[in-house]
């Protein structure tokens, strides 16, 4: 087995052609369900470069749009979470209802032959699996196809009880298959993390590829926030597990050479009595997953400049990564 060739992190018409096929042809974890229970409620983020929201509307239906004006093509909602009564446009002024209809456009002069039913917002796929939201930009195949054994392995776990307390967004310079391959592996553990070292049996570390999921597992031995279990989900989610809660992420791409992570971190326990170990866990969990930010910088440098050709893979360690680079290479050379 061989690692991929840098071409495939570092050219521009690649990433352009992972927008498509990755990106904008699969279900997103945008967030938890949680965000979106009210009318108006909604969450906005960007999808390799794609704007887009969920939000609840008036009859109680959960919709999910671009977050594209159709006048002039503006953002029309910031990015993040919120409440609104309407969707009003910040560049013309034109308004929404909450069902993504044009109601009004303000100051816009005698148009004959503007019919408001014929410019609503682009509407996009939304489905909620476990208490998480998922969106897709174009029609595809069904979520649960995608999830494959996700479903069976989370079916013992009470993911869908755990209540969301935090949330974090971390962006690093590198291109974001280069942070996929090194979740999906636990071979650099011994000299990236060494307290994360010291507190499993690395020996007895397992790596296990599934249908569309990567499960990494290691027995506790130590002093460790994590409960052993670590599931990377195609094409970019994680979920991890702690004592008493998980937290989950998307790998977001903002560019060839530039990646962003939403984290979203719940607990079974949010009492203010529990507070305290909370912030411990999340602490320590972002310090972990920010151990990864140099080398994956560096490696991505390297890529860039030439001077890498594909190494050999580890059997054991990195089937994880080989399947993921396959997987890829599968999907975008379609396009």
């Amino acid at each position: 087995m061989q690692n991929l060739d840098p071409a495939y992190y570092t050219d521009p018409k690649v990433y352009e052609r992972e927008q498509q096929a990755v990106f904008w042809n699969t279900w997103q974890l945008i967030g938890p369900f949680s965000l979106v229970q009210s009318a108006g409620e909604y969450l906005a983020t960007e999808i390799a470069g794609a704007k887009v929201f969920v939000i609840r509307d008036h009859a109680g239906e959960l919709r999910a749009f671009r977050n594209v004006c159709r006048h002039r093509g503006a953002r029309l909602l910031p990015e993040g979470t919120g409440r609104c009564r309407t969707i009003r446009c910040p560049y013309h002024g034109w308004v929404y209802d909450l069902a993504g209809r044009l109601q009004r456009t303000p100051w816009f002069g005698d148009q004959p032959g503007l019919d408001r039913e014929n410019w609503p917002l682009v509407e996009i796929s939304v489905a909620v699996w476990r208490g998480l939201v998922f969106v897709s930009i174009h029609h595809c195949q069904s979520l649960d196809l995608q999830l494959g054994d996700a479903i069976g392995e989370l079916a013992p776990e009470p993911i869908d009880t755990y209540i969301l307390t935090d949330q974090r967004r971390l962006v690093f310079d590198a291109n974001w298959k280069i942070y996929t391959d090194n979740f999906v592996e636990g071979y650099h553990i011994p000299g990236i993390h060494p307290e994360f070292f010291a507190a499993v049996d690395f020996q007895r570390f397992e790596t296990t590829v599934r249908q569309n999921m990567v499960r990494m597992t290691a027995p506790i031995r130590g002093e460790l926030f994590y409960r052993g279990k670590w599931l990377w989900m195609w094409p970019n989610w994680t979920l991890s597990f702690f004592s008493g809660g998980m937290s989950t992420s998307r790998i977001n791409p903002l560019g060839c050479g530039r990646t962003e992570l939403f984290y979203h971190f719940y607990f079974a326990d949010t009492s203010d009595a529990g507070s305290g170990r909370r912030e411990e866990i999340i602490t320590r969990n972002l310090a972990v997953i920010e151990e990864d930010f140099e080398v994956c910088c560096e490696t991505h440098k390297n890529y860039a400049s030439g001077g890498y050709t594909p190494g050999v893979l580890s059997p054991h360690h990195e089937r994880g990564v080989h399947w993921f680079q396959e997987k890829l290479k599968e999907v975008i050379d379609r396009v």
